[in-house]
């Protein structure tokens, strides 16, 4: 099997199950892990960027957020 063929049976997979897909990303576990995992890399990347760029670095998480979990 090819890159090809496997891209396209991942394709074939995500329509198949996209509204699975989509309540799972969008279930208050999801909203958990996802709010754990960005604050956990926000405040990575604000201990090695300058404190200038901080308020982006929480705009680009809270945008992040928007798209993930139930909130």
């Amino acid at each position: 099997m090819g890159v090809d063929d496997i891209i396209n049976k991942g394709k074939q997979l995500f329509e198949q199950n996209r509204d699975k897909i989509e309540e799972a990303l969008k279930s208050e576990k999801a909203e958990d892990v996802s709010d754990k995992f960005l604050d956990g890399a926000a405040d990575a990347i604000k201990k090695v960027a300058p404190e200038q760029h901080h308020g982006k670095i929480d705009e680009v998480r809270a945008n992040v957020d928007k798209n993930l979990g139930n909130q």
